[in-house]
């Protein structure tokens, strides 16, 4: 073997590094921080009944309101996905699928980076940062299926902006998966119509010649645009999943009182704020005229990610290109010493780049994916987060009726106590709705009424986080007795009436 063959094999490439250090990262340090959520539990149970159905649901089966609520089930495909996985490796294979996912995206996007011609050193540089900025949505739900959906469909429209071809025409079958796997394909749809009208801007100048060109473009990506708004269509809920992220948005309540979709704190993620200033000063910097398309990506999902923390990801997600654009400029324009080394060490890292083989990346796939099927490393929620010990303690003990719940507990008692025991609530607060959630809070608030409200669902057992005030609150109501207290949760009984 020559030194050249070994080196193709021995030296990971950077894009090789990304992949195998954020899935072993991801999949080998326990307690998972994949699993600090609780809706990863409703959804494997989810997607089991829907398998043993074998029909999607209309109506909620995990809560204890009658009659069943309905429900847009819209993330139905990767909860079977999740379903199986779980039946077959148990959580491990859930926690590998998704750190897989996260691992693939970034993979991705530095190749997309680089594909555009960026420089080794600002697409990786870019690429960390879109990592960082994203860390704060890293859960094992199916959200992450559009973090991947979203990077390829913004790499097959670059492509085809770039170099033309028939890579549009990908976009439909894609948009049809990702619409059975979860509800942010809205933002592959807002991404399609910011190319669309982007484009459309080329016919208001230019030559006679470049404005045919952008008719043409605009014609291509408008019907690329209708196609994929008819591949959406093919759901189990037809035209009504079109209008879900609509109804979500659309309800004040829900955008006020759930902590997923406020605002991110001016002081709170300083890596958004840094990449939201950095991208504004490289835009008014750079000799380069900002391209409509461009703009329209920056506005629009910098909008989404500044009204709701869960937008930020999708935002450096779509705006990486233009960064890493704006930043190999610099780089390029610059002189010294220092930026010479840069180059010359750019330069170097590119040819290795292109040479290297994608080894390591295939052992850390093949490494994760034998340690899950074998059963060689195990995840679980954390006793130290969930209401585990308290669940077992509650269905040790056979205790019946109706329970009032901590949303946050919600999505594990159904993990793990459904159907024995149905919910208040849970992490599916668009099917709740505002009404529901505004008797939860009016009961952990002790509002006027509080009880009442308890009385009128026939509330019988309470569990809580035992550091919340509703938990401290309730020791001292004479109606209701304490049963077991852990660092995490707290369970109460309520005390017979007296004769």
């Amino acid at each position: 073997m020559n030194n050249r063959h070994l080196t193709q094999c021995l030296v990971p490439s950077i894009a090789d590094l990304l992949l195998a250090t954020v899935l072993c990262t991801l999949f080998f340090t326990t307690p998972s921080q994949l699993l600090l959520d609780g809706d990863t539990g409703y959804h494997i149970r989810a997607g089991e009944e829907i398998l043993r159905a074998r029909a999607v649901p209309l109506f909620d089966m995990f809560s204890q309101h009658a009659p069943p609520l309905p429900w847009t089930a819209h993330e139905w495909l990767a909860e079977v996905i999740m379903a199986l996985l779980h039946q077959a490796c148990g959580m491990s294979g859930v926690v590998a699928l998704y750190a897989l996912l996260l691992a693939a995206t970034f993979r991705l996007l530095f190749r997309a980076l680089m594909s555009y011609h960026a420089g080794v050193l600002p697409a990786t540089a870019v690429t960390l940062a879109t990592l960082i900025c994203s860390k704060l949505h890293w859960l094992a739900r199916p959200h992450l299926f559009t973090f991947l959906l979203l990077v390829v469909f913004h790499y097959l429209l670059e492509a085809w902006r770039r170099r033309g071809g028939r890579s549009l025409w990908l976009l439909p079958p894609l948009m049809l998966l990702w619409a059975n796997l979860h509800g942010g394909f809205a933002a592959g749809l807002l991404l399609l119509a910011a190319f669309l009208a982007g484009t459309a801007a080329g016919m208001a100048g230019g030559t006679p010649e470049t404005r045919r060109a952008a008719r043409r473009k605009t014609g291509e990506l408008g019907a690329a645009l209708l196609g994929c708004l008819a591949a959406a269509l093919l759901n189990p809920y037809g035209w009504r999943l079109l209008l879900f992220p609509l109804r979500l948005v659309s309800d004040r309540y829900l955008m006020e009182h759930v902590a997923e979709f406020l605002p991110p704190s001016v002081h709170g993620w300083l890596p958004f704020n840094c990449m939201l200033l950095l991208l504004i000063a490289l835009f008014a910097l750079s000799r380069k005229k900002t391209e409509p398309t461009e703009l329209l990506l920056a506005l629009g999902f910098g909008y989404m990610a500044l009204t709701s923390a869960r937008y930020i990801p999708l935002f450096n997600l779509v705006t990486a290109p233009a960064l890493a654009a704006r930043l190999g400029e610099l780089g390029q324009e610059g002189g010294g010493r220092w930026m010479r080394f840069l180059k010359g060490l750019s330069t170097r890292l590119a040819r290795l780049e292109r040479r290297a083989l994608p080894v390591w990346g295939a052992a850390a796939v093949a490494v994760v994916t034998a340690a899950t099927a074998g059963g060689l490393f195990r995840h679980s929620f954390d006793r130290r987060l969930m209401p585990v010990d308290a669940c077992e303690f509650v269905l040790r003990k056979g205790i019946k009726g109706k329970v009032f719940n901590s949303d946050e507990f919600g999505d594990y008692l159904i993990y793990r106590g459904y159907p024995a025991c149905r919910v208040f609530i849970d992490g599916r607060l668009d099917m709740y709705g505002a009404q529901r959630l505004k008797e939860y809070n009016e009961v952990i608030d002790f509002r006027p009424g509080w009880d009442r409200v308890l009385e009128r669902y026939g509330i019988s057992w309470i569990i809580f986080e035992t550091d919340s005030r509703f938990a401290r609150f309730l020791q001292q109501r004479g109606e209701w007795q304490l049963i077991y207290a852990d660092e995490v949760a707290t369970v109460f009984e309520k005390k017979p009436a007296p004769h």
